[in-house]
């Protein structure tokens, strides 16, 4: 690849006009990894608007100059008031990627297969677990009007450029590039290697009627576990499937996993609707009735917080298959995919012309504190979450976000 032009360095907030949210340190990590320049090493020397707590890391990634926040708490009342601030300090934002790793469908509705380390980006959204509740069932809502907008002209047209086969090659392209400087950068600086691939092998997708629990056992719950709403106990959870001796003849056999043993980037790009929400979800039978109600390609959690505040993408690696045999092991290398996934948008990213004028948000590129006028400390909060929405979809199995 070409290298970037030369950029100068930012004398004012008001010349940042990307920012990225991250959830997890690990998915930080990752995208600090991407930023070929950083400008706050002596100390931040933009500051913030009056109000604003959070804390920024700024510096440039290709032709951007970006700032990078990481969320205090997870889920989309704290996405909503991080974006809210961010956009209070960096008024003249264009685009906010929130960056990190999700659950995965399976498999779309045009029968394309998802592994993991894929890459999803949102189109749409819907928050699943706000909406209203029926005799018999919950139903989320996913109307424009009662639900979330669409995105901005600026994001659509970009958003659609992914779904043509020119520029999803471009990006797929661009993805394997800052993947491996990544990897690279990883293990070079810190002699991490957790970016890594980790196999086909661990690539595991079982039926959705399989249940993670012990099998074999006849001293615990467990062993009165047939249906989808039954209990396994509490050890379960926390154990791997080989320690419980999942049966791997209950593995879902996938054409794409076959290829990828011989190509382990041969990672796909899915542009699509996903389904933001203040859970994590751990059943395949959820994950499956969502996708059929909402037409969802994955799952993550801060998206419906971000969205309304700042024009927005989500970028996600997929980490896991939303089902009760999730585990950590993917969470690196799909943060590691998401990230570079950002980068190489960000490359297909056009920025604006910069118009006449000097900064007027108070920061200067030698400043330590704002010395602004005080600005809008932004945005509503999001509205509370229906307690009782998840219960009601009788699917069950949910759990604190990335458990």
């Amino acid at each position: 690849m070409s290298p970037e032009p030369p950029l100068g360095r930012p004398t004012c907030r008001d010349d940042f006009e990307i920012g990225i949210i991250c959830a997890l340190p690990t998915e930080f990590d990752a995208v600090a990894y991407t930023f070929d320049l950083f400008w706050d090493e002596d100390g931040d020397p933009y500051g913030r608007a009056k109000g604003d707590n959070n804390t920024y890391t700024t510096g440039r990634i290709g032709k951007h100059h970006v700032v990078l926040a990481l969320l205090s708490g997870m889920g989309t009342v704290s996405a909503a008031s991080l974006a809210a601030n961010m956009k209070s300090s960096y008024c003249r934002l264009r685009l906010a990627l929130l960056v990190g790793v999700c659950g995965g469908m399976p498999f779309l509705p045009d029968e394309r297969e998802v592994l993991l380390g894929d890459v999803v980006i949102s189109k749409t959204i819907v928050q699943y677990d706000f909406g209203r509740q029926y005799p018999d069932k919950f139903m989320p809502k996913s109307t424009i009007d009662e639900s979330f907008g669409r995105a901005n002209k600026d994001i659509r047209n970009l958003t659609a450029k992914f779904e043509t086969k020119l520029h999803r090659h471009r990006l797929k392209r661009g993805i394997a590039s800052f993947l491996k400087q990544l990897q690279d950068k990883a293990a070079e600086e810190s002699g991490d290697t957790s970016y890594r691939y980790p196999g086909a092998a661990q690539d595991k997708l079982f039926k959705p009627s399989y249940r993670h629990k012990h099998h074999g056992s006849e001293t615990c719950v467990c062993s009165k576990c047939f249906q989808d709403t039954d209990p396994v106990c509490s050890e379960a959870a926390s154990l791997s499937c080989e320690r419980l001796r999942c049966d791997s003849k209950e593995l879902v056999t996938r054409q794409r996993l076959g290829r990828r043993e011989a190509d382990s980037v041969d990672l796909e790009l899915h542009v699509g609707r996903i389904a933001s929400g203040n859970t994590v979800v751990k059943s395949a039978a959820f994950r499956d009735a969502l996708q059929r109600e909402a037409k969802v390609i994955a799952i993550e959690m801060e998206g419906a917080g971000v969205w309304d505040e700042i024009p927005c993408i989500i970028v996600k690696g997929v980490c896991d298959y939303a089902d009760c045999h999730k585990t950590k092991a993917w969470q690196n290398y799909a943060a590691a995919t998401a990230a570079s996934a950002a980068k190489a948008i960000l490359k297909a990213y056009t920025p604006n012309d910069k118009g006449p004028g000097t900064c007027n948000d108070g920061s200067s590129g030698n400043a330590g504190e704002d010395r602004g006028t005080e600005t809008r400390q932004g945005g509503a909060v999001f509205s509370n979450i229906v307690n009782s929405s998840i219960n009601a979809l009788s699917i069950g199995h949910i759990d604190n976000w990335h458990n």
